[in-house]
């Protein structure tokens, strides 16, 4: 018989619907060494927490965080909230002893992710894991590029390349809903979007960004308030009037260190584009490339071969032996969107049953954290190139 760990989740939007599919199809496809348990689901309103529940699989509903984490039979708290509240749940689950999955980005300031990583830190002493949910990580075709970096089959990496690109804040009568609030969200389409491509460059490469020089834009600057959200539809539109207080987009040059340089650029306003994170990767020995709007490719140059047979070729990421793709389906049925939160479910509690630290780590989200910050401190002065803080 395997051991039981019980999942307990705060926040039920969208967030927390991907994470429950998560929980409940990862043990029907991976051999893990414990079952998940869905025991209980926390949300402020009693009456919708409990549809939730009902809903997406949960056994309990809480309409406090706190009772949540305090409940015996729950041994990992799965954070699925705003980031105004990453910090406070993260870190009294972990004083409590339990293993915790956070949603990205992991803090709204740096202040709050340096307490989160010290909080973590302490915590794994005693035997208590965490992670930061940066979901892109576990797509297979990006774990495949990885792989290649690793292997040095690109060799001496030169230029890195990363945008994120969507388009679902382009009416200017789509409400002011949390996302374009600071308080709530910490930044706009830096934190929301651009987290994602920085976290997914530097784990690809193995390197870290180490200095900036940014622009940041809000083109829409009042909203109409909004009467309600999900995911990404809101309700309302008409009435009064709010001010959005984060950027529309980002856009910035880096370095990383090894000396590749990079540009990035996150947008909410890219007509015509839903989701396209998408990252270039050019070395001395050949080149990738991704989209996520064809996330089962990867495209790859190898510069070592005749130049008569050299370009891009595209690698279907759907074979057994490709990352995580071997528990699915026969080669070329390709994955969704989902599967990477499956993914992600499947290798912390494959840490958790190890006893080792998963990845990435809160100290991992906390220098995500600090180049986010590099970026607004640097779009404030003038574009001026920006030190990524240092741990």
């Amino acid at each position: 018989m395997r051991p039981v760990v019980g999942i307990g989740m705060v926040g039920y939007a969208f967030m927390g619907r991907t994470h429950s599919q998560a929980w409940r199809s990862v043990d029907a496809f991976f051999d893990l060494p414990v079952k998940p348990a869905m025991v209980a689901v926390a949300g402020r309103s009693a009456e919708a927490t409990a549809q939730a529940a009902e809903k997406l699989g949960w056994a309990n509903a809480e309409t406090d965080w706190k009772r949540l984490v305090e409940r015996d039979d729950v041994q990992i708290v799965d954070i699925c909230t705003p980031g105004d509240s990453h910090a406070e749940i993260a870190i009294a689950a972990l004083a409590a002893g339990k293993h915790v999955l956070c949603e990205k980005p992991l803090a709204n300031t740096v202040a709050e992710a340096e307490a989160m990583a010290a909080a973590a830190k302490e915590a794994a002493a005693r035997g208590v894991r965490s992670m930061v949910a940066f979901n892109y990580r576990r797509v297979p075709a990006v774990a495949l590029a990885r792989r290649f970096v690793e292997e040095g089959r690109l060799g001496e990496i030169r230029h890195v390349r990363a945008q994120y690109l969507q388009d679902w804040i382009v009416d200017p009568e789509f409400p002011l809903v949390w996302r374009l609030q600071k308080d709530k969200a910490g930044s706009g389409a830096l934190g929301d979007i651009g987290a994602h491509i920085i976290d997914t460059a530097q784990f690809i490469v193995g390197r870290s960004l180490t200095g900036v020089s940014a622009l940041t834009e809000t083109f829409i600057k009042e909203r109409p308030l909004a009467e309600g959200s999900s995911g990404l539809a809101a309700e309302g539109g008409a009435g009064e009037m709010g001010e959005v207080t984060v950027d529309d987009a980002a856009l910035f040059i880096g370095r990383f260190d090894g000396g590749a340089l990079a540009s990035f650029e996150a947008t909410r306003f890219a007509t015509g584009r839903k989701n396209a994170l998408r990252i270039e990767v050019n070395g001395s020995l050949g080149s990738l490339s991704f989209d996520f709007e064809a996330m089962n490719e990867l495209w790859f140059h190898d510069h070592t071969i005749d130049s008569a047979e050299q370009g891009f070729r595209r690698i279907l990421v759907t074979e057994p032996d490709h990352p995580y793709a071997g528990a699915w389906w026969p080669p070329g049925h390709g994955l969704g969107y989902e599967h990477t939160f499956v993914h992600e479910a499947k290798d912390f509690l494959e840490a958790i049953a190890a006893g080792t630290d998963p990845a990435p780590s809160f100290e991992d989200g906390l220098r995500v954290q600090r180049v986010l910050a590099a970026v607004e401190q640097s779009a404030a002065e003038g574009s001026r190139f920006t030190t990524v803080e240092d741990s």
